[in-house]
């Protein structure tokens, strides 16, 4: 490894993914450590207060980690779009028994400022950013804090304007990815680039060291990855079965389905483009949904947490790329071992 990630002690080049929405856990990320790689802490979804609990938790463990932080980008919902929308997707909440029609828009910043005050307080060794670039005085402080900044990039255009504001490293994350994509401007699905080719674009706009992301299943992907220039390639659908993770159980069920149809880009849970498993809300409303995070999560949340305690696999966010048939329920450490193998 190079640095700056052997300066953490990364001699397992396959990084674990941060995992929002329960999939990533505390155990998960030192697990990843103590197999000589690095796991990241998904802020997103989270208050401060929980987010300090896990924080606290890996640091108990003396191992080197990340924190995933969602990035403030503005892109709000139309209101009468939000509300057709609520309109159409009300039977699925009244199957749990939900009512949508008292849900107003709700536009908040994931207690951006809350969570960047606490990462300058008490220091962590990485933090990565998504959905958007933050302003260069936040990047320059924590890297004056002695943490890593790494940022999410879609495209070489992204990647240039992170190297401009001055980040260390970039995650290049590819469309075959699970879960949410990290582009700039998510009324604009990134197009289905393979990661390779993504990797040499971006190294022909930038000069810093790369992670590439992105539908990485297998040990012959990783040394494809690494091939193409990365330093090290990053994974989360590949540990959606590990026996560290939260995955819910009907999450965990559906990635094993005999009858599953695949994988799909869609809007219709969060507002951001995003790749689950095609199932009942995938297909009905994916054609349907506005743009605007993080209205249309808000909107979702509760018929989506209503369905995963009932174990109802079609209106759930059932993340996962497009390798996901390739995710084995093991230990987090056998995982990263078995896909680095190739190396």
């Amino acid at each position: 490894m190079n640095a700056p990630l052997a300066d953490l002690g990364v001699r397992t080049p396959v990084l674990a993914a941060p995992m929002a929405g329960g999939p990533g856990t505390p155990a998960l990320v030192v697990a990843a450590a103590r197999a000589d790689s690095l796991g990241f802490l998904a802020a997103g979804y989270k208050d401060v207060a929980a987010l300090t609990e896990q924080i606290t938790e890996v640091r108990a463990a003396g191992v080197p980690f990340g924190v995933n932080l969602f990035a403030p980008g503005p892109h709000p919902v139309d209101p009468t779009a939000f509300q057709d929308y609520a309109r159409a997707i009300t039977p699925e909440a009244l199957a749990h028994g939900l009512d949508l029609g008292s849900l107003g828009i709700v536009e908040d910043d994931d207690r951006w400022r809350e969570k960047i005050e606490l990462l300058l307080e008490q220091p962590v060794p990485a933090v990565s950013f998504t959905f958007a670039l933050p302003e260069a005085a936040v990047i320059r402080s924590l890297r004056a804090a002695g943490t890593l900044v790494i940022q999410t990039v879609t495209s070489s255009a992204e990647a240039a304007e992170a190297a401009e504001a001055g980040v260390d490293m970039l995650i290049v994350q590819a469309s075959a990815a699970g879960g949410h994509s990290g582009t700039f401007t998510p009324k604009h699905t990134p197009a289905a680039v393979p990661l390779p080719q993504l990797l040499a674009e971006v190294r022909h706009s930038v000069d810093l060291p790369l992670i590439g992301a992105g539908g990485l299943a297998t040990p012959d992907q990783v040394a494809e990855t690494l091939r193409a220039g990365a330093s090290a390639a990053m994974v989360g659908t590949a540990l959606l079965r590990a026996d560290e993770a939260g995955t819910s159980l009907p999450h965990r069920t559906a990635l094993t389905a005999p009858n599953s149809r695949g994988t799909t880009v869609t809007r219709a849970f969060t507002g951001r483009p995003a790749r689950a498993l095609r199932n009942r809300f995938t297909d009905s409303y994916s054609d349907v949904a506005p743009h605007g995070y993080p209205a249309v999560h808000h909107l979702t949340s509760p018929m989506r947490k209503a369905a995963t305690a009932a174990q109802d696999p079609e209106r759930i966010n059932l993340w996962a790329g497009t390798g996901y048939r390739h995710a084995r329920a093991e230990s987090t450490a056998r995982i990263l071992q078995e896909l680095a193998s190739a190396l």
